[in-house]
């Protein structure tokens, strides 16, 4: 998936970034298709996986960074050549990245020729599904032309409360690129010294009534240092709408809850909707295990309401190596 505002603040800090993206895979491998990295001359960001896999593309990479050449299109065996374990084979593609030929910011998907061709049919239906219908295509390598999606909208998630296990849990999710995490609680220092990247803090004396400024379709972590507080949040969770929520806490915990917002109006239905104990309590009350087994649940949950991106029709071999 091609993320045009991460190429754009590469090039702007580091001047010449090279792509790397894996564009096919044949069996085993380390990452799927999709999976790029960002090289630049002393350093790189992103990841294809594999160990060796990665150090190779790397230094191919900044060579060629350091030619000044045009894309390179490489499939690796990767037991034969690299004396991997996995059984498979990829097909990467490096680019020298170009801010003139970086998509136009909307543009629901990215296609460019890597070996000068006239634009095939099948790219051009692929890039019409994409603008007419929103329909993701999926990573494509066909008659020397490259077409990715790009950066779908990042699901939101709030997470209400910055304890040790509210700490872990924005450390656990902020990495992840298609997360926009949002992390609530009464006062600036509450939070750590340094809140992790792409994770926006927000301090309000009255945490629920931010409610209202999450999107309907949020997924919300409810773990602050007050039942009264969780309790608060809940109420205005189910009021204001959701995409899934989690609340911290026991059984006995959960049972009274259930029976408070019940005489607060909430249908038994809706109630449930909220997961407590959420994540997976058999890892544990470390905040680190619980904050591992909340955002696996989170991860599952968000995969499951997520359109896959659409393969394109299947072409003969012979037809995808022209």
């Amino acid at each position: 998936m091609f993320d045009r505002a991460e190429a754009a603040a590469a090039l702007a800090a580091h001047g010449a970034v090279a792509r790397v993206v894996i564009a096919e895979v044949a069996g085993s491998a380390p990452r799927e298709a999709g999976a790029s990295m960002l090289v630049w001359r002393d350093g790189q960001s992103g990841t294809i996986g594999g160990g060796a896999l990665e150090w190779e593309a790397a230094r191919h990479a900044r060579d060629l960074l350091a030619a000044g050449g045009g894309p390179m299109i490489v499939r690796i065996p990767l037991g034969p050549a690299l004396g991997q374990c996995c059984g498979g084979a990829v097909t990467l593609v490096t680019e020298v990245m170009q801010a003139a030929s970086l998509p136009e910011a909307e543009a629901p998907a990215f296609a460019r020729p890597l070996v000068g061709s006239a634009m095939p049919l099948i790219v051009k239906r692929l890039l019409d599904r994409a603008r007419g219908q929103g329909i993701a295509p999926a990573v494509t390598l066909v008659q020397g032309w490259l077409v990715e999606p790009t950066v779908r909208p990042r699901a939101p998630v709030w997470i209400w409360g910055a304890g040790h296990v509210g700490r872990a849990l924005a450390g656990v999710l902020a990495p992840l690129p298609d997360l926009a995490v949002t992390w609530v609680d009464t006062a600036p220092e509450r939070f750590p010294p340094s809140v992790p990247p792409g994770v926006t803090a927000l301090p309000v004396p009255d945490p629920a009534r931010a409610m209202a400024l999450a999107p309907v379709g949020a997924h919300h972590l409810i773990l602050t240092y007050s039942h009264a507080l969780d309790l608060d949040l809940c109420h205005a969770a189910l009021a204001r709408g959701f995409a899934s929520a989690g609340l911290i806490g026991s059984a006995t915990k959960w049972a009274r809850f259930r029976t408070r917002l019940g005489q607060l109006g909430h249908p038994q239905a809706e109630i449930a909707r909220i997961a407590c104990p959420m994540g997976d309590p058999s890892l544990g009350k470390h905040p680190q295990a619980i904050a591992l087994g909340v955002a696996a649940a989170l991860l599952q949950k968000i995969a499951a309401t997520t359109p896959s991106a659409v393969s394109p029709p299947a072409i003969p071999r012979q037809e995808q190596a022209r």
